[in-house]
């Protein structure tokens, strides 16, 4: 019998009505979502998941759209005008699920992790009715497996899942959490991952491999987030192998990757290094090893590569394949305000991380943002 991660029994409504999306819920250690009872796939033939299980096999596409680290600010430093934040982008946040890595947290707690006369200590919080313009803005699921969702601590975390689920939006990233997602008929999981403890455990590998596989037996598409990988300009190139950063240990994201997907995975979204990073085809499953700075208001440096990202197009078959994506190109303006960017630069970037990091492994992405 393999490893079950035990959690909370608790059910966390996402209140999506309207659009179709399920709920964020704690698996419950028995391979079931809590209170969910074995939900059932359109379709004839049955297939096998990674657990083994027999379902029904599903037919169709489902689009996704995804970014990287995302926040409004922090405490002192908010943009004046939230509500127009996203506008020069909104138009490339569609898809059928859109997903960002929720950078901070969404709290008025003011006690932090940061004392009150520290220099080289960052903790990022916007007020919880902000959650709203996360969701105006087009995103339905984000990640708080990150090293900034406990920067107020467990009250701060707290508010922010509240905040989420007020919104509306699907949510991932603590210790046996899985978001689940319908769209198109398809249900979808989400997992997010980081090495904290608040978090689901990157650094676990029974753990994580479990929590996957819990997912993908109640899912017919799973998406794996991962805060994985060092940080900064020097952190663009994929090592191989474990990566550190200020004494943390960041995981290995190749190898973390490939085991998610052999685990039951369908799409890779990596996020933390700040910068974007390479992308694989694995299995027929995309791998995309870091998305890089979406925005946050004045809290983001924005030289050179750490200025540049992208937001991520993809469309998968009803079994998880990779059938197409799309890299659109943006950039961080003096205030790190995410803008669509003319000269594409992310699109050559990725390509050219990809083939050296990665050679033939690695995802072609052409000059007009087409991932193959």
């Amino acid at each position: 019998m393999r490893r079950r991660r035990a959690a909370s029994a608790a059910v966390l409504l996402a209140g999506l009505a309207g659009l179709g999306y399920g709920v964020s819920q704690l698996g419950n250690g028995n391979g079931d979502p809590a209170g969910t009872g074995s939900p059932t796939a359109g379709g004839t033939a049955t297939h096998r998941t990674a657990t083994g299980q027999h379902r029904r096999r599903p037919t169709g596409t489902v689009t996704l759209s995804a970014v990287g680290d995302t926040m409004l600010g922090s405490s002192g430093s908010l943009p004046p005008d939230p509500g127009s934040y996203f506008d020069a982008v909104k138009g490339q946040l569609t898809g059928d699920v859109r997903f960002a890595n929720l950078e901070g947290t969404l709290t008025d707690q003011t006690s932090g992790k940061c004392g009150a006369h520290s220099t080289d200590c960052f903790e990022f919080r916007a007020p919880p009715s902000w959650a709203r313009y996360l969701k105006a803005a087009g995103f339905s699921v984000v990640s708080n497996a990150n090293n900034h969702s406990f920067d107020f601590g467990q009250a701060g975390l707290d508010d922010t899942v509240d905040a989420l689920d007020r919104a509306g939006i699907a949510h991932t990233g603590r210790p046996g959490e899985i978001a689940y997602v319908t769209a198109r008929r398809l249900r979808l999981a989400f997992v997010g991952f980081a090495g904290y403890p608040n978090t689901a455990p990157l650094n676990d590998t029974a753990a994580a491999r479990a929590l996957i596989r819990q997912a993908d037996a109640h899912a017919d598409i799973v998406v794996v987030a991962m805060n994985a990988g060092a940080e900064g300009v020097a952190a663009q190139h994929l090592t191989g192998s474990t990566e550190y950063f200020d004494g943390e240990d960041r995981g290995d994201p190749e190898r973390f990757a490939r085991m998610a997907i052999d685990a039951g995975a369908d799409l890779i979204i990596g996020y933390s290094p700040h910068v974007l990073r390479a992308m694989e085809i694995y299995r027929h499953r995309l791998i995309a090893y870091s998305l890089g700075d979406f925005a946050g208001y004045r809290n983001f440096a924005t030289a050179g590569a750490l200025g540049i990202s992208g937001i991520l197009h993809v469309k998968l078959g009803a079994d998880g394949r990779f059938l197409s994506g799309r890299l659109v190109s943006t950039e961080l303006d003096s205030d790190d305000r995410p803008l669509l960017d003319p000269d594409d630069r992310a699109d050559a970037l990725v390509e050219e991380l990809s083939r050296e990091d990665l050679a033939r492994r690695g995802a072609h992405v052409a000059p007009d943002g087409t991932v193959t």
